[in-house]
């Protein structure tokens, strides 16, 4: 992660009454463009950023970056499809926090769901989603799924996953 981004402060976790370090959030999403134009750049920094936050177990925060980076994204692409699913995973690793484990199965299966339609799609762009191997990535959320006591999260370095 680049130096000039920082992570927050503390990690904003729903219902214990702190708030969210907004400061860094919105330094991130201010580099996010109002569209990308035919797909996101899987070296973007607010991307990266997103992703890296996950990783770090700022399942809230990365949430926040990742849905700016997917408004963003081409409507009806690939890279959109791809973030969701991010999204979904960022969500289940944040109820897993919160004990819900009932809201962590239907969030990762809901991302399985995207990656599914991500492969029913033709393969024919730049970007993330075109880069990322969406089967590694469902075979994680799968076995994850087949673990319903785990407590690790899914991490989401999607280098790893090239």
């Amino acid at each position: 992660m680049s130096d000039d981004l920082p992570l927050p402060r503390w990690r904003y976790t729903p219902g214990t009454g702190n708030q969210p370090d907004r400061e860094i959030l919105e330094r991130v999403k201010a580099l996010v463009p109002l569209r990308f134009e035919s797909h996101v750049p899987l070296d973007h920094p607010a991307l990266l950023y997103g992703l890296a936050l996950n990783d770090q177990g700022f399942f809230w925060e990365c949430h926040e970056i990742l849905e700016a980076v997917w408004k963003a994204a081409p409507q009806g692409g690939r890279d959109r499809i791809l973030l969701r699913a991010c999204i979904q995973i960022a969500n289940a690793n944040l109820k897993q926090v919160l004990k819900q484990p009932r809201a962590v199965a239907r969030l990762l299966t809901e991302a399985i769901g995207e990656l599914d339609e991500l492969n029913r799609r033709e393969k024919n762009c730049d970007g993330i989603a075109a880069d990322v191997s969406v089967e590694a990535l469902s075979m994680v959320l799968r076995h994850r799924l087949a673990e319903p006591g785990s407590t690790e999260p899914v991490m989401l370095n999607l280098h790893s996953k090239l």
